[in-house]
């Protein structure tokens, strides 16, 4: 059994809680395009992340919807409003984890008993802000969770190894000062490996890489159809 089909199978054997308060039978999700084929998202409203939240903001009222979500594996023209994604080789632009935007302050629970694997303020323009990364045990096998764009004070008190509880809230979204200047809300991201690094791990890849991030990073889904059910997107 690899890696994958092992976490398969525990999560559709043990008690998965919710990673944000959402109720299936009032609650709706919206899906959210940050493709090229999102024409609405004009370079304007981009370079402006006050602009880009009440884009956000709009959609999500005018669909009488909770939570935007969606962006796993998805190819995002969005990431040339910063440099932080530029690299000489090709640009960053495939996403390796799940948004779910929402107000700032939103609380974030912990969805299995973890440990705080490492945490730090990724303080550059289009980074992560506030970041923790909980470290998961299931007999013989080890996750990660990383956890971006959360608000300082979700910082406040963490230290490496601390047990965080199942169903437990740790943290909150952001406000833009504190996200990495992006509208608020979570980017939720597994990894098997964390190939050394501490308080950060690359959330966007180059397309060539695709295949490689992918295998490391599966598909938040597997966590996330615990809090949404039948709501979440077929393309999440």
């Amino acid at each position: 059994m690899n890696y994958l089909e092992e976490l398969q199978d525990f999560l559709s054997n043990n008690l998965i809680h919710k990673v944000v308060d959402f109720n299936p039978t009032t609650d709706q999700l919206l899906p959210l395009d940050f493709t090229a084929n999102n024409k609405e998202l004009t370079p304007e409203i981009l370079a402006d992340t006050d602009l880009f939240s009440l884009w956000v903001n709009n959609k999500l009222a005018n669909a009488n919807a909770r939570y935007g979500i969606g962006g796993y594996n998805e190819h995002r023209t969005i990431y040339s409003r910063s440099e932080h994604f530029d690299t000489l080789e090709e640009p960053r632009r495939l996403h390796l984890g799940t948004d779910i935007w929402g107000p700032a302050e939103t609380p974030i629970y912990n969805f299995y008993d973890a440990t705080v694997h490492s945490f730090k303020f990724n303080d550059n323009f289009g980074d992560y802000g506030a970041t923790i990364i909980l470290k998961y045990e299931i007999e013989d096998l080890e996750f990660y969770a990383l956890y971006g764009h959360l608000s300082l004070a979700s910082l406040s008190g963490l230290a490496e190894g601390k047990f965080i509880l199942a169903g437990k809230q740790f943290a909150s979204f952001g406000v833009k000062e504190e996200n990495g200047f992006w509208p608020p809300h979570l980017h939720f991201q597994l990894m098997f490996d964390m190939q050394g690094m501490k308080g950060d791990y690359p959330g966007v890849c180059r397309f060539t890489k695709r295949d490689e991030f992918l295998q490391n990073c599966p598909n938040p889904e597997l966590i996330l159809k615990h809090t949404f059910t039948s709501a979440l997107p077929k393309n999440t």
